[in-house]
């Protein structure tokens, strides 16, 4: 498996299981190396990928993955990649 996805639709508006999702998948993407993790926060207003990227900031997260690539296509779409 090279790749994971989380589509945050079904949550948006659960603040901890929001985080605990998060903090799950890029734990496992490490555990496991995943390369890519996709993150679907929808189009929407934009106030729920401002609050993941915000999440992707901090410092016990951003330590753990290369670099954050915004979908240009599809502005409800993010990847974190990691480096292995």
């Amino acid at each position: 498996m090279s790749k994971l996805k989380l589509d945050l639709h079904d949550i948006f508006n659960d603040g901890r299981r929001l985080d605990r999702a998060l903090e799950d998948v890029i734990e496992e993407a490490v555990r496991k190396r995943i390369r890519t993790v996709e993150i679907i926060p929808g189009k929407g207003s934009g106030q729920l990928k401002k609050r993941v990227l915000r999440f992707l900031q901090e410092p016990h997260v951003k330590s753990r993955y290369h670099r954050i690539e915004k979908d240009s296509k599809n502005f409800g779409r993010l990847f974190v990649h990691f480096r292995h």
